[in-house]
Order: C-alpha cells, then structure tokens, then sequence
C-alpha cells in the first residue's frame, strides 16, 4: 500500500511538469532507439551475409595453391603450380565427406560475336561445378563427361555476357561465339544470380570444360584451385581436415613442413564477415549509448532541481512522520518511471526507425528482442543509477532547514 501511494506522488509529480519531463527523457529516447536501430542494422548485415554466401554454396570448400619457398625464394601463391589433376583425382578416390568436386582452371580474354565484343572471364570445370554453386541454366543444358573427355569446344555463359554480346535479343542457345578466337558452341545460359558479397558480376562468366581451357587457351597442365561440396554443412569442418590429409600424403610433405596449400570452406568466410560485422555493431552501438549517459545526467540533474523546488514539501512530509526511507522511495520511483516511460518511446521509435531504414534506404535489418530486453534493462539501472544520489539528498534533509527554505 505504501509503494501505491510513492507511485501515485511520483506520476503526479511527473504529470505536473510534462514539458520539463519530455525534455528529460529526450536523451533516454534518442539513446534506446538508436542502440535498438544500431542492433538492427548490425543483425540485419550478419543475416545478409550469411544468406548470400550461402547462396554461393554453403557446402562449398575451396583448394588453392599456397604460397612456398624455393631456392630460397619466396613464391608468391598465384605463381605456385602445386595443385594438379592427380590430387583431384585422389581427393575424389578418397574423400568420404564430399559430395560433388570439380577441377577449376581459370583466365580473362575478349568473347567475339560477329562484331560485338566483351572482355570476361572463362572457367574450366566439369559438370558438378554447378552442383557445387547452387546455379541453375536458365535454358540450353550442361556439358556432358564424355565432352570434358574430348576437349569439347561447348560453352555456358551467363547474363551479363548475353546481354553485350548478343544485345539484339537473339537466342544464344546453338550459336556459336569465340574466346581469344578460340570458337565455342553455345550450348547454355546461366540463371542470373547478379553480384555477390564481394561486388563481383556473378554473371560476366564463361563456363567451359577445364580440358578445353587448360589446352586450347590457357596451355598449362596444372589447377588453378579445386572446388568441392561438403556432404553437409555440419560436416565441411571435418571434410577441410580430410582434404588437408589427402593433400599431404599426395604432396609427400613432412610432419615438419607446412602446407603448400589452402584449404577454405564457406563456413569461414562467414565467420569471417560476421565477426567484422559484430565489431561494427559494437562500435555503433557503443557510439549510440552515449545518448543515454547524457539522458542519464539529464535525469540527475532535473531530479537535483526536483529535490530543490519540493525542499518544503520534503520538510512538511518528514514533520508530519515521514521517514527518511519514504522520500528516498518516492523520488527513486520518480526517476525510474521517468527513465523507464523514456525507454518505451525510446523502442517504438527504434523500431519505427528500423522499418523507414529497411523500406526507404534499403538495408537489411533484423530486430532481436534481446536488445529491447537489455534496453529496458539499461533504463531502469539508468534511473536506479543517476536517481539514487538526488533522491539521497532529499531524505537527508533536516525537516526544521527544510521548512524554513526559501
């Protein structure tokens, strides 16, 4: 019954001065729905990452050649020549934990057709490679094994490469284009994925059978790099560590010696982005909270000038048999409530930001409700904190010096 009554002097007294109350928890305010706006766009981002890699392959893992000294010369990894078709072909003999794989061997040039000209990229592969990168043919169909076999000059190529070089709408499908005047048949279009996480056109490419780019363009006998499925998501940790095994005993590397390649699944590169992310996020969030550091002096101090212009009130309460403990309750409520009715405010206009930044400017957002919980949280401990010291001083007050202030 007695916290009743401290709780109805506190909102009256509140309601009293609305003006000087809002103004108080404006910094409240502006601080809960920037940190709420703040989680958002740093949940949003880590969400977002983690679906566009994922649409590139959550399975994938990726084999390079690693850098490597010789002759006592440091070899950069691009100019490494260590990965070649007999560790694919081991890895695909011995390998329990992959469920598609592919050589991949890679370069630029010009695609001609008639007098349209675009400059791409080519990748040798086999027929899992779109397996692997979750892609599908928006028409025509997939080169076969037997064609790989024969060094068959087919092609896939995507939408970008359509687009510039076939601009009038034909079909390509069936016709035939060439890659440094090397002829290709058109035998497939690559749905349209657009850029990925890195701004990479993930349609400007050229898909062709990695004997064909390996012979015909790019006369080498070794892999640029080795892509590969894991079985599972769960299982690409482990499938990286059988790889690494296979590679070494096919390298016959030393215990003593270090990998002479890279063994990377997806799964590290969202660790990677996320834990970029995160740091961001903190440091915004961190950057917002100051907003209610200054929301909490607010309070301090309008609850200082509270103390002051009530000094007589506080006199005549502790006269008539108020304790100490009574007047210390009732402004701790009326800083709590101030601080807590700003919060609220505070996590409506966080949200309502949330939505104008995902419909207006089009970044990806994603709400947690752990932050409107720490939110209220911080709010309270904020009212408790900087309410405490003001509503201290009040129930020190001698009563007589009370009544007597002028």
């Amino acid at each position: 019954m007695r916290l009743l009554n401290l709780f109805k002097i506190a909102t009256k007294a509140i309601i009293l001065n609305k003006t000087r109350t809002l103004l108080t928890m404006l910094g409240i305010i502006i601080g809960v729905a920037s940190v709420i706006a703040m989680l958002a766009i740093g949940e949003g981002s880590k969400e977002s990452i983690r679906t566009t890699i994922s649409a590139m392959g959550s399975n994938m893992i990726t084999i390079k050649a690693g850098a490597d000294t010789r002759g006592g010369v440091r070899q950069e990894a691009s100019v490494m020549e260590s990965l070649t078709l007999s560790d694919y072909k081991a890895i695909k003999a011995q390998s329990n934990l992959l469920s598609y794989s592919t050589p991949v061997v890679e370069g630029k040039g010009q695609v001609i057709n008639g007098s349209n000209n675009w400059p791409s990229s080519i990748y040798g592969v086999n027929p899992e490679y779109l397996s692997i990168k979750v892609v599908d043919l928006q028409s025509g169909s997939m080169f076969t094994d037997a064609e790989v076999q024969t060094a068959a000059k087919v092609a896939l190529i995507g939408q970008t490469v359509v687009d510039n070089i076939f601009p009038d709408g034909q079909e390509p499908v069936g016709q035939m284009i060439r890659f440094n005047n090397i002829p290709f048949k058109v035998i497939g279009v690559l749905e349209e994925k657009g850029e990925n996480t890195f701004g990479q056109d993930q349609d400007d490419v050229v898909i062709a059978p990695y004997t064909t780019v390996q012979k015909r363009i790019l006369a080498i006998d070794h892999l640029n790099q080795i892509m590969a499925s894991a079985i599972s998501e769960e299982e690409a940790p482990n499938a990286v560590i059988e790889l690494s095994s296979i590679l070494r005993e096919q390298h016959k590397l030393a215990d003593s010696e270090d990998d002479d390649f890279h063994v990377r699944s997806m799964e590290e590169l969202i660790s990677t982005f996320s834990s970029t992310s995160e740091m961001l996020t903190i440091l915004l969030v961190a950057v917002a909270s100051i907003s209610l550091l200054i929301g909490g002096i607010g309070i301090m101090n309008i609850m200082y000038v509270s103390v002051k212009e009530r000094t007589k009130e506080i006199g005549l309460r502790m006269a008539v048999g108020g304790k100490g403990s009574d007047i210390l309750m009732q402004f701790l409520i009326e800083a709590i409530l101030i601080s807590i009715t700003g919060g609220v405010l505070g996590v409506l206009l966080g949200l309502g930001a949330t939505v104008f930044i995902e419909k207006f400017l089009n970044w990806p957002t994603s709400v947690a409700m752990y932050s409107i919980v720490i939110s209220f949280a911080v709010c309270a401990v904020t009212g408790i904190f900087f309410g405490w010291y003001p509503a201290r001083k009040a129930s020190a007050l001698d009563p007589i010096t009370a009544l007597r202030y002028e």
